[in-house]
């Protein structure tokens, strides 16, 4: 195992230096936005990505995730999905240019993580969702960093279970050759959270089940599935067995460390010793699989006198995490 950081745009001295000092082996990071937007990661601005993370001693794993705007119309299947799909192409033919070695994406194309906060222990806070105060959004109405004024009312339509797996077969049909050729692995992100529908829009990937038959749909050695312990958990899943099927398999690409308590439909973020999952028999499971790819803890929990990164929660979540895996022998 190997563990990382997600650090997002930020790309500055600061979390790059932490990641370094707090020992993780690398980070998952994606470019800051320029201007004009291409709609796509040209070869340059990869390079200089991956030699500044390296410059630090940290391994560059990959993306993760791009631009919602790059993003929106072919996942939801809208006029326009053939050029943005083009794009996406030429950026993973970059990636691969670049020695960039996987992508994640996802197919919650409305991007509405959660619905409010809720008390942890000691008085931290950490990220809820009620889906009591999601059911109502309105058609095609996203949440933060998901600009739905780009999407014409005259393309807003429901979009059911079959349109959405459509799509998503559409996609794969497009860049798992690609990728193939470019020896840059996609790892597909869960639903979060695994709820059928929200603003009228499925989201597929919200099932053991859901992910099984897109291995089977895509069997390809470049196209796996990022393990979101958090959103297996969320859909009520047996996580150990979750890993021991999809890493006998080889399709578990990258690892959230991530727990949470509640049920699919109202849920909370937990320490990752604090919630639902055993995270032991988690890393034992890694350990039965053989899973040597990135692990990294996700999703903030605040506490007091901490920074806006996080740097008090990261140091916590990594030592766990690296501590469990040390004593199983990831």
């Amino acid at each position: 195992m190997k563990s990382f950081l997600n650090i997002g745009s930020d790309t500055s001295d600061e979390p790059l230096k932490f990641a370094a000092q707090i020992g993780v082996d690398g980070v998952v990071a994606m470019p800051a936005p320029s201007a004009p937007d291409p709609g796509f990661y040209d070869l340059d601005t990869l390079v200089e990505l991956r030699t500044r993370v390296e410059s630090f001693g940290l391994e560059f794993y990959g993306i993760r995730l791009l631009p919602w705007k790059w993003t929106y119309q072919w996942q939801l299947g809208l006029p326009g999905r053939d050029q943005q799909l083009e794009n996406l192409q030429t950026t993973v033919r970059n990636m691969g240019a670049a020695g960039m070695p996987m992508l994640v994406y996802n197919m919650h194309a409305l991007r509405r993580y959660r619905t409010s906060s809720a008390p942890g222990r000691g008085g931290t806070t950490g990220s809820a969702f009620d889906y009591e105060l999601a059911k109502d959004v309105p058609l095609m109405e996203g949440g933060p960093g998901t600009d739905t004024s780009l999407i014409p009312q005259s393309q807003r339509r429901p979009i059911d279970d079959d349109q959405m797996w459509a799509n998503l077969a559409y996609l794969l049909d497009a860049i798992i050759p690609v990728a193939e050729e470019a020896g840059v692995r996609l790892a597909l992100h869960p639903d979060d959270p695994p709820v059928p529908s929200i603003g009228g829009v499925a989201r597929i990937m919200r099932s053991p089940e859901a992910f099984r038959r897109v291995v089977e749909m895509a069997p390809s050695d470049h196209h796996g599935i990022g393990f979101c312990q958090g959103c297996f958990a969320e859909m009520g899943a047996d996580v150990p067995e979750e890993i021991r099927y999809f890493g006998s398999r080889g399709k578990i690409f990258f690892v959230d460390f991530r727990n949470i308590t509640g049920s699919t439909e109202q849920f909370c973020e937990t320490f990752p010793d604090d919630g639902d999952v055993d995270m032991a028999a988690s890393m034992r499971a890694y350990k039965e699989v053989g899973f040597d790819g990135p692990m990294s803890p996700d999703h903030i929990l605040h506490i007091d006198g901490d920074s806006t990164w996080g740097h008090r929660y990261w140091s916590y979540a990594v030592g766990h995490m690296r501590g469990l895996a040390q004593a199983v022998g990831v």
